[in-house]
């Protein structure tokens, strides 16, 4: 095993439990940061497969833009920090949401395996480079990519709309502001 397939396999086992954590930790805040860590590894696994610029591109759009986003929209809200017992769920149905879980994630992994599961896959260095990235992004991509920036931009306005006081909006009604 080389030193490339350990540094994989260390960030990918990264990814994995900082993204369990992001999804089970009771505190919202510490989810984002979690996330934040997932997203991370995820670049590192990118950088691992010789694809740079989609490494670049991971950082910026997701841990730099939608996280960013996330934590504001927290902060916008006042999100309550402190985890909330009435938020929890009974016992029953947290061994309920796991064992779906697990089930779907079995799935997944069987049709994984059953669909590529002797394949070796060939790393070629020039693939994640910025002129083939390029041309995909801004041919056939590009009316994805503008779509994700305007709802992006519709979750801003969202969260902004959503954090005003009631008194902010009458006063907003009334003409007195």
């Amino acid at each position: 095993m080389s030193g490339l397939e350990v540094l994989f396999i260390a960030l990918a086992v990264l990814g994995g439990a900082s993204g369990l954590l992001a999804v089970t930790s009771p505190r919202v805040v510490h989810c984002a940061l979690w996330l934040v860590v997932c997203l991370g590894s995820l670049a590192g696994v990118y950088l691992v497969l010789g694809a740079e610029v989609v490494a670049l591109v991971q950082i910026l759009v997701y841990v730099g833009a939608v996280v960013v986003l996330v934590i504001f929209a927290l902060m916008l809200t006042r999100a309550p920090v402190d985890p909330s017992p009435r938020l929890n769920g009974p016992p029953l149905q947290k061994l309920a949401a796991g064992a779906a879980g697990l089930a779907v994630g079995g799935i997944l992994a069987g049709t994984l395996i059953y669909a590529v599961g002797g394949t070796e896959v060939q790393v070629r260095s020039g693939q994640g480079g910025a002129k083939p990235i390029g041309e995909a992004v801004f041919s056939g991509w590009l009316l994805p990519f503008e779509l994700l920036s305007v709802l992006l931009l519709a979750a801003l306005v969202a969260a902004i709309a959503v954090s005003r006081r009631p008194a902010d909006r009458k006063r907003d009604e009334d003409g007195t502001r």
